[in-house]
């Protein structure tokens, strides 16, 4: 399915499989950092229609965007959850938090907000602008609670019968594996995208 710059190839897939397994890849380099990263989830296993590389970047996004602005001793939550036939996944921070003017332009392309947060992250300014994107191409939702000083919490939530026609879904069911491509991600300083 082509979604402007990017085609999305939506198989079958362990939803929470893919979410866990990007996740706990950053671990290390959070750590390194001085933040502390929990994954959290009751479920075990969700099939449903997503593209693989999508996800990766939207759960990479909200965790680079995170990191960025949780201070040293912070903590970093990230949930699935269920919800009226929706599953739900939220990444909450400990960091500076944003205030009113910033929550307003969030999701908008090549806004980074107020001085501080423009002092204390360098990138592209899209990252979020492009988890918005993404999520909207899977029939969802995004938006996010932020207090100024008291950390943000950016919740995700997908459909789990997206109306993704089955002509646009792959037959073959996929067991996620993290590839060298985010390895290499890891690797390096957390940019403002991933692409």
């Amino acid at each position: 399915m082509d979604a402007g710059f990017f085609t999305l190839n939506f198989t079958k897939c362990n939803v929470i499989e893919v979410i866990e397994s990007i996740t706990m890849s950053v671990v290390d380099y959070v750590n390194d950092k001085g933040i502390n990263l929990i994954f959290d989830t009751d479920i075990e296993e969700l099939v449903m229609h997503c593209d693989l590389d999508a996800i990766e970047r939207i759960v990479l996004n909200l965790l680079s965007n995170a990191i960025k602005f949780t201070p040293v001793g912070g903590v970093i939550f990230v949930n699935v959850k269920l919800n009226e036939g929706k599953i739900i996944i939220s990444v909450k921070d400990t960091g500076i938090g944003m205030t009113e003017e910033t929550l307003s332009k969030v999701f908008e392309r090549f806004k980074q907000g107020d001085e501080l947060l423009t002092r204390r992250s360098e990138g592209s300014g899209i990252g979020l602008s492009l988890v918005k994107y993404l999520v909207e191409m899977h029939n969802g939702q995004v938006y996010v609670e932020s207090k100024h000083k008291a950390g943000s919490e950016f919740f995700v939530e997908l459909p789990i019968n997206n109306g993704i026609k089955e002509e646009h879904v792959s037959n073959i069911d996929e067991s996620y594996k993290i590839g060298d491509t985010v390895v290499q991600k890891i690797s390096i300083e957390f940019s403002d995208i991933y692409l």
